[in-house]
């Protein structure tokens, strides 16, 4: 074999070599699990700061309309929005909270994955009727917290809210926006 073919072959025996090492690296990124997609996933959201957005209004009434309280809202009715919710937030003011919105009325189920808060979680169906409340949350946890019946809306506010001002399972909500 000549010189210029042994040269010519040690070349594509190098780039072979390095092209399995980058894709050897790469797929360990890739398929290395959920613990580093959720790390990288911290660290994406954990960089930004999320302030609270005034962007309506939301009251809560007993079952026969009398009022009760109410909150400022910040409201998350997209698909993004929804995923990330109250996530990566060091604090929330007690008459503040964030209403969800969903296409269409079914079981929902919230997680506390990456909420630093506490928080009182209140499913509510489409006639604006509360269905199911999990009270005070526990922060980071990726426990199932599920309605317990179909809900449209999803307000969360700061845990022990619903306590002090005896919000209970068919009261209800109204809101709007700014």
């Amino acid at each position: 074999m000549s010189k210029k073919r042994r040269i010519v072959k040690k070349n594509y025996m190098i780039h072979y070599i390095v092209l399995i090492i980058t894709l050897s690296i790469g797929g360990y990124f890739v398929f290395s699990g959920s613990d580093n997609n959720s790390n990288m996933e911290t660290n994406f959201y954990s960089q930004r700061k999320f302030d609270f957005k005034k962007e309506g209004e939301l009251t809560f009434q007993s079952a026969d309309g009398k009022f009760i309280s109410k909150i400022d809202i910040e409201i998350a009715d997209d698909m993004v929005e929804r995923a990330v919710g109250l996530m990566y937030r060091e604090s929330l003011e007690f008459n503040q909270g964030m209403l969800f919105i969903f296409p269409n009325e079914e079981y929902q189920s919230f997680w506390m994955r990456n909420t630093m808060i506490p928080l009182d979680i209140i499913f509510v169906n489409k006639k604006m009727e509360i269905v199911t409340i999990h009270k005070n949350t526990t922060p980071f946890s990726e426990k199932s917290y599920p309605s317990t019946e179909p809900s449209i809306y999803v307000v969360e506010v700061n845990a022990g809210y619903t306590e002090k001002f005896d919000v209970k399972e068919e009261d209800k909500i109204n809101w709007r926006l700014n």
